[in-house]
């Protein structure tokens, strides 16, 4: 009788668990902009993942083109349409805080992706020490721990900052490299890493290599180089983009070598599944989730899957 009485209480635990579970019916995604390939990546990821939960599942993505006011505009129309959960890319790391906590008062989870968010449920992002130990050891080694070294610096979120410590960490062990300059901020951008190049081309006879804090920078600073005559300049950077994957595979851009990947689709796609997770009650060990970088020379380049194959 006992053993009826215990089989029932366990099927009725059950059965009240099934009906507690949480399904995953729509998501709200802010990102800072469709017309940039990362981002893209990041948003098919995102579907991708809420649709191997949910095949129903209703996902909405939208750019704020790096105005945060619009990314809080948007989270407040995703708290007013009811979503589920919210996956951000944040265009201010603490700013957007009020936005957060207003969308979880609401009930909905808060993922951050690729750049920490003050607030949110969890993070997921890549390991952007990891990214820039690997693009700075890769200068080293090639210059064979001799050399004078530009890190060629961006906007100062999470991501950056992380990428530029570990590059520093590399490249401090090697008592004959010599960092000319580390604080330039370049924006982010083609044009920016361009500007900035220029600037250091004309201040230093010498640049042996360049850190780019990510692959639009590179890209940049490869064409000013170009443009000055110098092609002895080795350039490194962090993302892994197509632009990138591009140059490497081209001998016309010899000066670009390698960049450490980022994986914005299955970042996405994991994003989604630890949020859909903390839904249904189940958190995650640590707050921010690391995935790991790989670095893309141009001799595995042909290797490489890129952003846009899915996982």
């Amino acid at each position: 009788m006992l053993k009826k009485l215990l089989l029932a209480s366990a099927a009725v635990a059950l059965s009240f668990g099934a009906v507690e579970a949480k399904e995953l019916k729509s998501i709200g995604v802010s990102l800072g902009s469709m017309g940039n390939p990362f981002f893209v990546a990041l948003a098919n990821g995102a579907t991708a993942g809420a649709k191997a939960i949910n095949p129903n599942v209703k996902v909405t993505a939208v750019g704020f083109e790096y105005d945060l006011n619009k990314q809080v505009e948007q989270i407040n129309n995703f708290i007013a349409a009811g979503v589920d959960m919210i996956l951000l890319n944040p265009g201010d790391p603490k700013a957007i805080t009020p936005a957060i906590k207003k969308a979880q008062a609401a009930g909905i989870i808060v993922m951050a992706v690729d750049t920490a968010a003050e607030g949110a449920d969890a993070t997921v992002t890549t390991n952007n020490v990891q990214a820039g130990e690997i693009a700075c050891q890769y200068i080293v080694d090639k210059l064979g721990g001799k050399g004078d070294v530009i890190i060629q610096n961006g906007p100062q979120v999470s991501a950056v900052i992380d990428r530029v410590n570990g590059c520093k960490a590399v490249l401090g062990k090697a008592a004959g490299i010599k960092v000319l300059s580390s604080d330039q901020d370049a924006k982010g951008s083609r044009e920016g890493g361009l500007n900035v190049m220029q600037g250091h081309l004309t201040r230093f006879s010498k640049i042996d290599a360049v850190f780019a804090i990510n692959d639009p920078q590179a890209i940049g600073t490869d064409l000013a180089a170009k443009q000055a005559g110098r092609t002895n300049v080795l350039v490194t950077a962090v993302d892994g983009a197509p632009d990138i994957e591009a140059a490497l595979k081209d001998p016309k851009s010899p000066m670009i070598q390698a960049s450490a990947s980022q994986d914005p689709y299955a970042m996405a796609q994991l994003a989604v599944k630890i949020g859909n997770d903390i839904l249904n009650g189940k958190k995650p060990e640590k707050s921010v989730i690391l995935m790991p970088s790989t670095l893309v020379t141009r001799d595995n380049v042909g290797a490489y899957k890129g952003w846009s194959t899915p996982r």
